[in-house]
């Protein structure tokens, strides 16, 4: 089934954490209380002020966009829809190694709800990893994809993570860098090979930042292959720091077909644990995360533009 393809610019501030937000910011392990749980929708919301306020200080309305959960984000879901924003929902069950439904065979009915323009899922992919896995993974994936593409609602964001196998580590002894640097990039492309093979067509990929402008040329190249022409590339953030993000957004943004980003952690971690631990008042939080977001948009609009221009 042909993609349908998102080929304008997009700039998402992704804070769909579920897993990271429960025992990462708050310290919370098991079952939450209510009490739990409108806590951490307390500050999800603090994060989407901070979008409502970048895009009310310039960041186009049409660029921008958000994803949020349903579990904590419901509200601000219905909220963004109503007020004309681009919305992406999360289809995974947080933090599993292996790709399954946050709500089984229920799926549609809780994408049908809220109508997001994206329907998300984070898949960890190793095309020379787990073969039985990445069938089992693939087979569910194909399921929704024919699913968004027949229902006709929701785009489909894929959001592919490719983890080291050990092997792979020890080619390159042990060393990260270097497996993001000389490994990675050529897997990212078998990985997007295998799934669109197996029948999973993403309009958008959202995909790890790359330090070499030709491999972001063959993202693009392997995401749009056989009349893919409008399905479009974004950089997410991975929760780096600001200068290794900015080195990523400069080098995907003069790549046709990498249409912008999901950097969510470095806008507003550190805004939020600062207004948590009474270093900031929340207005001051909101601040800080809408001005780390309009900073990336300036970053990877800048990068375009200079390329453009060039």
């Amino acid at each position: 089934m042909a993609p349908r393809g998102f080929d304008r610019p997009l700039y998402i501030l992704p804070f769909d954490h579920r897993g990271s937000f429960e025992t990462g910011m708050f310290g919370w392990h098991g079952e939450l209380n209510q009490l739990q749980t409108e806590q951490i929708a307390e500050a999800k919301q603090v994060i989407y002020d901070g979008f409502k306020a970048a895009v009310a200080g310039g960041v186009p309305k049409e660029k921008a966009g958000l994803l949020v959960d349903e579990q904590f984000g419901a509200a601000i879901l219905r909220d963004a829809a109503a007020q004309g924003f681009q919305t992406a929902c999360p289809a995974e069950k947080s933090g599993q190694e292996e790709f399954d439904f946050e709500y089984g065979e229920d799926f549609a009915a809780h994408i049908e709800a809220f109508h997001p323009t994206f329907s998300k899922v984070l898949v960890r992919y190793n095309p020379e990893g787990d073969e039985g896995l990445n069938r089992h993974q693939a087979s569910r994936l194909k399921k929704l994809s024919d699913y968004l593409h027949r229902a006709n609602r929701s785009l489909f964001m894929f959001e592919l993570l490719v983890p080291a196998e050990k092997d792979q580590l020890d080619d390159v002894k042990g060393d990260k860098k270097a497996y993001d640097l000389e490994t990675r990039p050529k897997l990212m492309v078998e990985a997007i090979h295998e799934l669109q093979d197996a029948g999973v067509e993403p309009d958008v990929w959202k995909v790890e930042g790359l330090d070499v402008q030709l491999d972001c040329e063959k993202i693009v190249e392997a995401a749009r292959r056989d009349g893919r022409d409008k399905v479009g590339c974004i950089v997410l953030g991975r929760g780096e720091n600001e200068d290794k993000v900015r080195t990523w957004l400069t080098t995907a943004a003069v790549v046709p077909g990498f249409i912008g980003f999901a950097v969510g952690r470095t806008d507003f971690w550190d805004p939020l644990m600062a207004w948590r631990t009474g270093k900031s008042t929340r207005e001051e939080a909101v601040a800080r995360v809408a001005a780390r977001y309009r900073a990336f948009v300036d970053i990877f609009e800048g990068a375009k533009a200079k390329a453009r221009a060039a």
